[in-house]
Parts: structure tokens; sequence; C-alpha cells
């Protein structure tokens, strides 16, 4: 699938469902969420069906389960069994708490990657920034993704000024000690309580700054990934940043989002989408689907346009959107 900027679209992403157990601040409020009802999420047999269309008739070739947290839905190891069975390269973002409970199964169910979202390795930080006291289950989570086999364990970190911004050098040894890549993430304008602001974001420059006071790196062949990669120079691994607002790789983005209740966004901060649950319903060919997708596909700005005066922030918070 090519948008009118000739961005060839091969990742998908898949939310599975909108609901959590953690209130992460910049995700989901901590009341007064109005979740979906179960006739409106996406059966797993509806999300194996566009999955397979998306497979081979239009070009899909990775797949990653997002959420909300992916793991809170019910028996999510027979939709990985189902995806597996596509020939995809398939992964999981998820928050890690039960990780230490179901790697093993996600593992033989044909999940192959883990990105393990922990902004924090404070105990009284966690708690301010999730709600919950959940940081001893996460980090058992994260060695249990490591020796169930996953290769590789990322682990998502979003810096913010104020709040976490004086944890980089500890989550880098802490990568290196685990052997796990950490990838610092700018801070986006996808928070349940709209108060993000620039002066927040703890930039990919002040990041690398802040990393080479303690490491010795160097850049690594990006490719389409949207992580800036640099290697230890001692070989002991590598660690990722992702500027998604000081400099954002949207022309180099190939990712679609089908969100729970079936909706096809052609990017996280866009307006509009296409109600792919609605032809699935109304008994829509896969001909008929694949020109619906390759349609919302032909509709992708060039950029999101963060850092203009005409941004518009998308009415839906991350948990909703799928991140």
């Amino acid at each position: 699938m090519i948008d009118t900027f000739g961005r060839v679209h091969t990742d998908l992403r898949i939310s599975v469902t909108d609901r959590c157990n953690f209130r992460c601040a910049y995700c989901m409020p901590e009341e007064g969420m109005e979740w979906l009802k179960r006739e409106g999420i996406l059966s797993y047999e509806e999300i194996e069906r566009i999955a397979r269309i998306l497979v081979n008739d239009a070009g899909v070739k990775t797949i990653r389960l997002t959420g909300g947290e992916p793991t809170v839905r019910a028996r999510l190891t027979i939709l990985v069994e189902r995806l597996a069975k596509l020939g995809v390269e398939l992964s999981m973002t998820t928050n890690g708490a039960t990780l230490a409970l179901i790697a093993n199964d996600l593992r033989a169910a044909g999940l192959t990657r883990l990105n393990i979202s922990i902004d924090t390795l404070h105990e009284d930080r966690f708690y301010q920034l999730t709600k919950r006291n959940e940081l001893p289950r996460v980090l058992e989570g994260i060695d249990a993704a490591v020796a169930a086999g996953f290769d590789p364990v990322k682990l998502n970190v979003v810096p913010m000024r104020g709040i976490n911004h004086d944890e980089i050098l500890d989550f880098l040894h802490f990568g290196r000690e685990k052997g796990v890549i950490v990838r610092f993430i700018e801070f986006m304008p996808l928070d349940a309580q709209s108060e993000w602001s620039n002066e927040r974001v703890i930039t990919a420059k002040e990041i690398l700054t802040t990393a080479a006071t303690e490491f010795n790196f160097s850049p690594i062949t990006r490719g389409s990934s949207p992580a800036e990669r640099f290697a230890y120079a001692d070989g002991s691994g590598e660690f990722g940043v992702i500027a998604s607002v000081t400099e954002p790789f949207c022309e180099a983005c190939d990712r679609i989002r089908l969100t729970a209740d079936g909706q096809l966004r052609n990017c996280l901060f866009a307006l509009g989408h296409t109600d792919l649950r609605g032809l699935l319903r109304s008994g829509a060919s896969d001909a008929e689907i694949v020109a619906a997708v390759a349609g919302e596909v032909r509709q992708k700005w060039a950029g999101h346009s963060i850092n203009q005066v005409h941004f518009i922030r998308p009415s839906k918070s991350m948990s909703q959107l799928g991140g």
C-alpha cells in the first residue's frame, strides 16, 4: 500500500483492547474513561481476517499488538497463535506487569519480540506515573521476557522534564545489565490529561548529550526504524532514541493502525479514520476491505505538524488509539 508521498506501508499496529491495568498520565486518565462495550470490540476472528487480508493482499510484513494493555484481554495467546500462522514478524507492546505469568506462553504461541513500557526505576515515581504499586512485578516481567527467549526485548522510556528526566543514565546502566535495548521516546501530545507542552519534552539531543557523559557510542544504520540506534563502543549492546517531536520520522513512516473497535487510522495524529468493523459486519469482500484500507492510506498527511501553529491534537488519548 503506497500513499501519495510514495511511502510503502508494511507495518500493522493492532490494538486489542482500550482497557489497561495502569493509569499512566500520558496515556489514560485515572477516572472518567468510557470503555468500549464488548460488542463494539473486534473479535479475534475479525482481527485475524483483517490481518490475513492485509498480509496476503496488501503487503503487510510486520504486526504489533498494542492496547490499552493487550495482556488484559482474555485468552490473548489464541490470537497470537492465529496471527503467527500468517508468517509475519509478530511483536507486542506491554506494560510488563503480567509477563512473569505469561511470557513463556506468549513465546510458545509465536510472539517473537517485546517492547515493555517503563518510565522510572523508582517505586515512588512509578506510583506517581501509573497510580499503581507494580514496579516489582514489571521488573520481574522484564526478567521473564529475557528468560523466555524474546529477542530483542526493548524498554520504551518517555523522559519528562520535572518527573523522570534524571533517570536517563540509570536506564542505560539497567539496559546493559539486563541485556535489553532501552529506547527513549520524546514526550508526545497524546497525554490523557492534556498537559503536554514543548517545555516538558526532553529532546533527543539532550538525551544523547546526557548519555555521552558516561558512555562511548556510535550510530547504527537506522533502516526503516523510527529509532536512531547507537552501539556501545565496548560491544555491550545498544540503545535508541525516538525523536518523535523534534525530528519526526514521518517521511519514512510505514505504519497503519487498527483500533480495538475496528477503526483504521493512518497516523496516531490523524483526525479521521476508516470503519473496517462496519465493513466486516456488513459482509464486505476481501477486495472491498483492501480498497478501503488503500483509500485510508492515500489520505495520509506528509507529517504530523506537532511543531506547527495549525496542529490539532487528537481528541482521543493514546490508550484509545493504540500506541
